[in-house]
């Protein structure tokens, strides 16, 4: 049976006004991402750090579905469990649209993680006040449930997972700079790339390579913009023999 993996970065949601961190200059809503983002800003000044989720939290509450998460949405529910959906995002803007089976690699921002039992809960928009007990076994030691640098991302499992499983691969605005998409790509015979930028590899042999060579198809578009082109490539692969 054919299946479709989707690996979707930051650039899913961009449109939606979400704004995003780039590697090469450090800054995430004009925070030192190292400050807000790794354990040992979080070891540093955790009241820093709640603060800088709560207001990444209170700023999502506004913010609605774009086309393409709408798109992707239905393709679940078209595909039902013939498509993995690995996003990098920590939004629930995929849920908003109506995914069910959408796997967060890094953490979802709407829940808090008990430090305790690891267990999580939904605040949903509110912000963390410090007072907060775990539901699960009444803990005190709560925190975001983003996974920060430093730390382990235990559902990375899924990804070789999905990569077993699929036929066609989809990198969907992600530059590769978190999780490389260039050996994903390399394990399929079909893939598409969707992102409005040419992106060089970061490879010191081969710096005149690109990561869409790698590609069985690039599309050179903002997400929302290239799900027709999409959608006509899955419709093909899934009823092709």
């Amino acid at each position: 049976m054919k299946k479709v993996m989707i690996l979707s970065g930051a650039g899913l949601s961009a449109e939606s006004g979400i704004r995003t961190f780039r590697d090469h200059d450090g800054l995430w809503e004009n925070h030192d991402v190292m400050e807000v983002c790794s354990t040992q800003g979080w070891i540093a000044d955790r009241q820093k750090v709640t603060q800088f989720y709560n207001d990444r939290r209170a700023d999502l509450a506004s913010k609605e579905p774009n086309h393409a998460h709408k798109v992707l949405a239905q393709l679940e529910h078209d595909y039902r469990g013939r498509v993995i959906h690995l996003t990098q995002n920590i939004d629930n803007l995929m849920e908003k649209a109506g995914a069910k089976d959408v796997i967060h690699l890094h953490g979802t921002l709407t829940d808090l993680r008990c430090e305790a039992c690891t267990q999580t809960f939904s605040v949903e928009y509110a912000p963390q006040e410090g007072d907060e007990c775990c539901p699960h076994c009444g803990n005190k030691r709560v925190r975001h449930n983003v996974v920060m640098f430093g730390e382990s991302a235990p559902q990375y499992s899924h990804i070789q997972e999905a990569v077993r499983g699929c036929t066609l691969f989809i990198a969907i605005g992600t530059s590769g700079a978190v999780i490389d998409i260039i050996p994903l790509a390399k394990a399929f015979k079909n893939s598409i790339l969707i992102d409005p930028k040419r992106q060089e590899t970061a490879s010191t042999f081969d710096p005149h390579a690109y990561i869409d060579e790698y590609f069985e198809n690039f599309i050179q578009k903002k997400a929302g913009e290239a799900m027709d082109e999409m959608m006509d490539i899955i419709t093909e692969h899934m009823q092709g023999r």
